[in-house]
């Protein structure tokens, strides 16, 4: 359940940073709307999950989460692009303190199950960006389902930015393993954990760069359907990567 409440408030936070990071002046206020909806309903579920299986207040981050959310929407109904966008970074912060409190209480939450010695916090903003801004960019891709006339370049935009986050996530977990292994906190490899590792990076690490690379080409035909179809896919590679990172930080 813990590691439920810690997935869900890093999913917000990546939406809500893909909210802040979507040039508002390209997409209609009504994306920003419907998706701090979606913020509101995972800071909601998570509030509910972590009041009884998390200790202390940690419960509370997501729930503020929620009502900022809420809050922005109402902003965006009235087009109120800045308050809104503050709103956005607001619910997102609130998320991502929740992530923080959550994997704090996960076993081997901060120190990836001896995988790596990178601090806990590092762990769920990147998670977190790469999960959320994955979907992100799926949605937006659907939006033109309502908005025929947006720019292709919003959507350009966004997938770049996932693939940004990705490499970043690369970059800090190869350093992290250098170091994990330099200080022997990867001696001995279990059938799981090897199973594990090659799914985080098949998936997450390997496969979705390729997935959001197909998607990007695909909108300089353009066909932003083809490319939404292919986001579908990497949104599954970016979950069960990131789920599998987070089984081999409760591995250890």
């Amino acid at each position: 359940m813990t590691m439920l409440v810690d997935f869900l408030c890093r999913f917000g936070f990546g939406l809500a940073l893909g909210l802040v990071l979507t040039p508002a002046g390209l997409v209609p206020p009504g994306f920003f709307r419907v998706n701090l909806l979606v913020v509101m309903g995972l800071g909601t579920f998570a509030a509910l999950l972590a009041h009884g299986a998390l200790p202390g207040t940690t419960w509370l981050f997501p729930a503020l989460a929620a009502t900022v959310a809420w809050m922005g929407s109402v902003l965006w109904l009235a087009h109120r692009k800045t308050a809104g966008l503050v709103a956005c970074g607001l619910a997102g912060l609130a998320m991502a303190l929740g992530a923080w409190g959550a994997a704090a209480v996960v076993p081997g939450g901060g120190a990836h199950g001896g995988w790596g010695v990178m601090p806990t916090a590092l762990r769920s903003l990147l998670s977190g960006a790469v999960i959320g801004l994955t979907v992100h960019a799926m949605l937006l891709g659907h939006w033109y389902l309502n908005a025929p006339g947006m720019s292709v370049e919003a959507l350009r935009r966004v997938i770049d930015v996932a693939l940004v986050a990705w490499l970043t996530q690369v970059v800090v977990s190869v350093a992290d393993w250098q170091m994990a292994a330099a200080t022997g906190g990867a001696s001995s490899v279990s059938a799981t954990v090897s199973a594990l590792l090659s799914l985080r990076w098949l998936a997450g690490l390997a496969g979705l760069p390729v997935l959001l690379w197909m998607s990007r080409k695909t909108l300089d035909i353009p066909n932003t359907q083809s490319a939404t179809g292919i986001l579908y896919v990497a949104c599954l590679a970016a979950i069960v990567g990131e789920l599998a990172g987070q089984l081999l930080a409760a591995s250890g």
